[in-house]
């Protein structure tokens, strides 16, 4: 099938992965469930000439690519008219792989992928530390890009984006958006997050916190009145501040933990939840930060945060279990399903008893 079909099939399904691996037939991903387009695999020939095809529409260098050393590189590239994607090129077992990330046009609806209004509202700061924080492919591009859209269209400001790669594109609002990409435009998230420094940013969009030293510029950029989102990939708000902690030295790490105990905002932890549809839906944990879980961070107390957050419901928080409950209160989702992606697995199970459900 030509490569530009395929890909316009596949926006046409909702697809959010294509995969081309030597020895699979060609595959997708959608609402969660892994499909085959056909019963013919894949040869190491095949899944080449996908490679060649997905160079040549990228207008990049299939000869570059064979030169590097680490044999692995991720782009985006754009269809007019069909959508956007994003390509990660690999080798295994001797042979080239693919798989191609889904991005349609235009900007995600937040009502249609299911993003509470709690969520959003970190789109209302002023400035400080907002993390959206879950596994791999559970939505938090998605997430971001509603709240940057929404900061976009209600206030005024410059807002910097730095994505490896880009995925959504931003237009012009009531907003300047200037979008980089790492490493096509800049050489890395330290770089680039140094730089916009010196771009008189209000909003700062980092696409993920891979080091110590970019959590430390982040955390430094948050100190200066910007407000900055980025990404981890952690379980939990408690998770979520352990991990920054963690990635300092010990003789540094009194220091961040008082630092993030200021700047830090809000945590908003997802992950892509099976629902009785064959669907998938978000299911969020919100911590939003007060003075008693400023004190749990400084006194390295993270371990209760958890309960913190179960407290704060008036303020808008809610943990994961609490989101899972709902959406099996709801109908939406089976309980099993839900204790199989749940935090305490045994304290959510009695409270279905308690609720009879």
């Amino acid at each position: 099938m030509e490569l530009e079909n395929l890909l316009k099939q596949m926006v046409d399904v909702k697809a959010s992965d294509i995969f081309v691996v030597a020895g699979l037939p060609l595959s997708y991903q959608a609402n969660g469930r892994q499909i085959r387009l056909n019963d013919r695999p894949l040869t190491p020939a095949d899944t080449e000439n996908f490679v060649r095809s997905v160079f040549r529409i990228a207008n990049r260098s299939f000869d570059h690519f064979l030169s590097l050393a680490n044999h692995d590189e991720d782009f985006s590239f754009a269809l007019p008219g069909i959508g956007r994607f994003r390509a990660n090129v690999f080798r295994q077992r001797g042979s080239l792989g693919l798989v191609i990330r889904v991005i349609p046009f235009g900007l995600p609806n937040p009502r249609e992928m299911h993003i509470p209004d709690e969520v959003l509202s970190c789109a209302n700061f002023q400035k400080g530390l907002v993390l959206v924080t879950g596994p791999a492919g559970s939505g938090k591009s998605t997430t971001l890009a509603c709240i940057i859209d929404k900061l976009n269209h209600s206030r005024t400001g410059h807002i910097i984006t730095m994505e490896d790669p880009i995925e959504y594109i931003h237009r012009h609002q009531s907003c300047i958006v200037t979008q980089r990409e790492v490493p096509t435009d800049i050489a890395t998230y330290g770089e680039a997050l140094r730089s916009a420094m010196r771009e008189a940013p209000d909003v700062i969009l980092l696409g993920e916190m891979r080091d110590y030293e970019t959590i430390g510029t982040a955390v430094t950029a948050a100190e200066m009145a910007q407000l900055l989102f980025s990404t981890l990939h952690t379980t939990g708000a408690a998770g979520t501040v352990d991990r920054i902690i963690d990635a300092f030295p010990a003789s540094q790490q009194r220091q961040i933990r008082l630092q993030l105990s200021m700047v830090l905002q809000a945590i908003v932890s997802q992950q892509l939840v099976p629902t009785k549809n064959g669907t998938v839906v978000p299911a969020f944990e919100i911590m939003f930060m007060n003075t008693a879980i400023r004190n749990l961070i400084r006194e390295e107390k993270t371990h209760q945060i958890d309960s913190a957050i179960a407290a704060g419901s008036a303020q808008g928080m809610r943990t994961m279990d609490q989101s899972l409950f709902d959406l099996v209160a709801k109908g939406i989702v089976d309980k099993q399903v839900a204790l199989q992606y749940s935090i305490h697995q045994e304290a959510l199970e009695k409270r279905f008893e308690v609720e009879g459900l």
